[in-house]
């Protein structure tokens, strides 16, 4: 696990997912440029060296003009049928070559004020630790329903770190507090996935063996997960930088302000900022 990661997978072939990596932002450095090709940007620039974008067949054409600019570094990975989130996954089990691999989702965008991004800075951990690593990210209980909750606990000597007991997807708060409470968080706060893991291939022979004995259900990712912590080492880490949802309400506008913010433009955006909210006080006067 110790060795490079050299391949990444982001899944876009969800619902939702289909559309918003397509939605064009300004990165930091003022390009404009699909919020897809953002996030190729970074794991590119963390030093992956393939990246297999796993979408619906329908969606070929549109993504392949997208990402014509990466040439071979990209490759698109057909999901035959929508049967879950983890379904999407296995389907990069041949790309990753039978090595361990960075996983993100294509509605997320990473935001970070330091030189490292959030992949590197994750990657570094997976290095480190030579285990399966999912980022993760201090939520509060009202937003539970959007994503996986981890229960663990901080590994000594290691900020951040927390060796991972098991995985549960979007809890309700009243399983949460019985089950997913970390020492150290504050009240009502859980560790909820960022949207970025680097995983051994382990992860496959799990999610292929619950679709072999459930080939009709939609198989989800955060089942395999919890499986994995029990089989081999698997740790969370909290990252410097924080998630951009572009699935959540205004979440693209969310993610460009964080864009904005984070970019050499950030004195404008804030000039900006001042004056529509003066504007907007006048009207209301």
């Amino acid at each position: 696990m110790a060795a490079k990661i050299h391949h990444a997978l982001i899944t876009a072939a969800g619902p939702d997912a289909r559309r918003l990596p397509l939605q064009s932002l300004y990165d930091r450095t003022g390009s404009w440029k699909p919020a897809i090709a953002i996030q190729i940007d970074e794991i590119l620039a963390a030093g992956v060296e393939q990246v297999g974008v796993v979408i619906r067949p329908g969606d070929r054409e549109a993504y392949a003009t997208v990402l014509s600019g990466f040439g071979e570094a990209v490759t698109l990975i057909e999901q035959s049928q929508p049967s879950g989130y983890g379904h999407a996954v296995l389907c990069g089990r041949a790309f990753t070559q039978g090595a361990s691999f960075l996983l993100q989702e294509s509605d997320h965008l990473y935001v970070n004020g330091s030189a490292d991004s959030c992949t590197l800075q994750l990657l570094a951990v997976a290095e480190a630790e030579s285990c399966s690593v999912s980022a993760v990210q201090s939520t509060p209980e009202s937003q539970l329903r959007y994503y996986g909750t981890v229960a663990g606990t901080l590994l000594p000597g290691r900020r951040g770190v927390y060796q991972i007991d098991h995985v549960i997807e979007k809890p309700t708060p009243t399983l949460a507090e019985q089950t997913c409470v970390v020492p150290g968080l504050r009240s009502g706060h859980y560790l909820c996935f960022f949207g970025m893991h680097v995983l051994t291939p382990t992860v496959f022979t799990l999610l292929a063996a619950e679709w072999e004995a459930n080939p009709n259900a939609r198989l989800g990712l955060s089942p395999a997960l919890s499986a994995l912590a029990s089989r081999e080492s698997y740790v969370a880490t909290e990252l410097s930088g924080r998630r951009a949802d572009l699935e959540a309400p205004f979440g693209v506008f969310r993610a460009q302000l964080a864009l904005g913010l984070n970019g050499p433009a950030r004195d404008e955006v804030l000039a900006l900022l001042a004056e529509e909210l003066a504007l907007d006080a006048a009207t209301r006067r």
